[in-house]
């Protein structure tokens, strides 16, 4: 993980209910595959909700950053046929923590 923006707000804990907007792309192809930004729309949920490398990447996120997640698929979506489309890839995220 990279912080881009080192933010001054409140700290995002383990497990906390967040709220972000986010860029997803894929580290092999550069594709974007999905985006909040793109949507117009932040978003909100627990982060015992999402992915494995968010569950570990938020944390410590004050409000107002932004940081960059490389989540291999361990971290990700699983192993190559793990029954989701990006299963057995390496997702990069840009988030923005808006609140914690």
């Amino acid at each position: 993980m990279t912080d881009l923006i080192v933010g001054d707000g409140a700290e995002a804990q383990p497990g906390a209910k967040v709220e972000v907007h986010y860029l997803g792309v894929d580290y092999e192809t550069g594709e974007e595959f999905d985006s909040s930004w793109g949507r117009g729309q932040s978003i909100e949920f627990p982060l015992t909700s999402l992915i494995a490398g968010w569950q570990q990447g938020i944390p410590g996120m004050k409000v107002g950053g932004r940081r960059k997640l490389v989540c291999p698929p361990e971290l990700a979506y699983g192993p190559a046929g793990s029954g989701h489309r990006l299963s057995g890839r390496t997702l990069i995220f840009v988030i923005d923590l808006l609140g914690a």
